[in-house]
């Protein structure tokens, strides 16, 4: 991949069309599909970009409509804010768990189906698929909240989503943790799609909840892990200058 994200360079494109009059403020985008066809990506790189470019204003992803563009200047919308990854993992885990209580009475065979094959590519080999397993764990929580059939927690989730990927910060935390920990995190995955197969929104809240305490514990440990490099390197650097600064003495 070049320097940029695919979809980082799919956003570029949309803007650049959006910026020459192809696509004026308040016209619909073409579908994923034509748009897919168009840039030669595939419809989850189309997808991550119209959500990247709905946090910065550009266009208002609405469930079931599709993507219009916004003018800038109505400022609809506006930046992300800046948050750590446990802040981030501590919105995940109360709306995310609530989310998969409420999808589990009403969530489609053909949902569940999709989750299973999402979590067989989390499981797999990471050159394996369509998907990366990252991609995969994304559109498992999209699938999610999709299936409560209300818009307002569906665009809440997404833009939870884009803060992990968006933050350069957050997101190398989250790479360092769920590269680490394949196994726990497709049985966790595994937890929550068994919940939802039983219609059981206690079970479905539960394990999501599991899955994200958990979350948080690796999370610290790899802040701590980190804090400590720090600090070697801290007094590393410190005992170079003292030594420099003995021998010229």
């Amino acid at each position: 991949m070049a320097d940029k994200r695919l979809y980082h360079q799919v956003a570029d494109q949309i803007v650049d069309l959006i910026d020459s009059g192809a696509f004026p403020p308040g016209n619909r985008l073409p579908g994923e599909r034509d748009l897919a066809r168009r840039f030669d990506v595939s419809r989850v790189s189309i997808r991550e970009a119209e959500i990247a470019l709905q946090a910065v204003g550009r266009l208002d992803v609405r469930v079931g409509s599709g993507a219009y563009v916004l003018d800038p200047a109505d400022g609809m919308f506006g930046v992300l804010p800046v948050v750590t990854a446990f802040e981030l993992t501590e919105a995940r885990a109360l709306f995310e768990a609530e989310t998969a209580a409420l999808a589990a009475p009403i969530i489609s065979k053909a949902d569940l189906d999709h989750l299973e094959q999402l979590i067989q590519i989390m499981a797999a080999d990471p050159d394996v698929g369509v998907l990366s397993a990252e991609e995969a764990d994304q559109d498992f929580h999209r699938t999610i909240a999709k299936a409560t059939n209300n818009p307002a927690i569906t665009h809440t989730i997404e833009n939870l989503w884009h803060m992990r990927s968006e933050a350069v910060k957050v997101q190398s935390i989250y790479t360092s943790v769920c590269e680490k920990d394949v196994r726990h995190r497709a049985q966790e995955h595994r937890n929550i799609l068994d919940a939802l197969k039983a219609r059981d929104s206690v079970a479905a809240r539960t394990a999501m909840r599991a899955h994200f305490t958990r979350m948080i514990e690796a999370l610290l440990i790899a802040s701590e892990a980190e804090a400590y490099r720090q600090v070697k390197q801290q007094a590393s650097e410190s005992r170079s200058r003292f030594l420099i600064s003995a021998r010229l003495d």
